[in-house]
């Protein structure tokens, strides 16, 4: 991954947000017409590949949190860049989401889970479970836990199955798991054996459900976000090694695959506050005269530019040089799903590619 300062060289004409706690903004819901989307009002769009949709009853604040901490999670060293580019894309294919309502059977709750049918949603938030004061904190603040749940069901187990596929048998945490339960129950024992660490015992929980709380909780107390005492007794009933050093003494194989490198999981605990203090490209602020369409594209765009004599160089996210042409219809056949960058003379934009 290289430097963000290289994008923001790219693109001179886009604008920065000023230092703040939380630099985002919370606007107008962009899909009030979409069924599904149609109870929420407020709207962040983070790191242009997960997105946060609220209904009135949350507040600002609440909204900001949620974003901030989708934010320090996809990108964890905080240099304005997500630390994954499969992450990235797999969030971008299924249009990752997370819904924020304001207590459970509400109206926009009902709407959403009666219109939607995609694929981007593992967990929902609830006003009283969004705590901007105490990120993280076990019992007080769940933004971490269902962000990261939506995360790693959307993100990782599509991009890095060998190692996070949710099925018995099927990965290398479905291994750690078994070793973690004292066994590999498709059913929860009752009750787990006495070397288990690992004993959820919510029946409503499958195996599946199962390996996703298992990654959370392993992930959290890798970050040391269970490092309390308060805590390690309020979920010994369902988690054991509630700090980092209890952690990588028990659990060996889990911790192995979540600090593997490759994976990049994320290290350090979010603390509710995105900020970039770099020259960091957070949102386009700025008409250019570049326009590209279609828009999102699939295997063509257009590019319509009022300065006819500059080549049109297309980047990626990481500032690489990928296209530099004379002409105005260009194949995309080749690029992966995501954002890419656009430059002709001293204007520059961006354009997204699906499929």
């Amino acid at each position: 991954m290289k430097a963000i300062i290289t994008i923001s060289f790219l693109l001179g004409s886009l604008a920065i947000f000023a230092q703040n706690n939380v630099c985002f903004t919370v606007e107008a819901n962009p899909n009030s017409s979409d069924a599904a989307l149609s109870g929420f009002t407020k709207h962040i769009k983070v790191l242009d590949c997960f997105e946060i949709y609220a209904e009135p009853g949350l507040s600002d604040a609440q909204v900001l949190h949620a974003a901030a901490i989708a934010a320090e999670l996809l990108d964890n060293d905080e240099d304005g860049v997500i630390d994954d580019i499969n992450i990235y894309n797999q969030l971008i294919a299924n249009q990752a989401l997370m819904p924020l309502f304001s207590a459970e059977g509400s109206s926009a709750e009902n709407t959403f889970s009666n219109n939607y049918n995609g694929s981007g949603v593992s967990a929902v938030l609830y006003s009283a479970e969004v705590d901007p004061n105490n990120p993280g904190f076990w019992g007080m603040d769940a933004t971490v836990e269902e962000i990261m749940h939506t995360i790693n069901s959307v993100g990782h187990v599509n991009a890095y199955p060998l190692a996070f596929s949710l099925a018995a048998n099927s990965s290398l945490m479905s291994t750690a798991m078994d070793t973690a339960r004292g066994g590999q129950f498709i059913s929860i024992p009752n009750p787990y054996p006495s070397a288990a660490w690992y004993h959820y015992d919510d029946q409503t929980c499958d195996y599946e459900c199962m390996a996703i709380e298992y990654m959370y909780w392993s992930t959290v107390s890798n970050m040391g976000l269970l490092d309390d005492s308060g805590i390690c007794t309020g979920i010994a009933n369902e988690w054991e090694p509630c700090t980092p050093i209890l952690f990588q003494n028990t659990d060996a194989l889990m911790y192995n695959l979540i600090t593997n490198i490759q994976y990049k999981i994320p290290q350090n605990a979010p603390d509710g506050n995105y900020c970039i203090t770099t020259n960091v490209i957070v949102r386009n602020k700025t008409v250019s005269k570049l326009k590209v369409f279609p828009n999102p594209s699939i295997n063509l765009i257009t590019v319509e530019n009022s300065d006819s004599t500059s080549a049109v160089k297309i980047y990626n996210i990481f500032g690489e040089l990928l296209i530099d042409t004379s002409v105005n219809i260009i194949s995309i056949n080749q690029f992966k799903p995501g954002i890419y960058f656009l430059k002709s003379g001293n204007e520059s934009t961006r354009f997204q590619v699906v499929r």
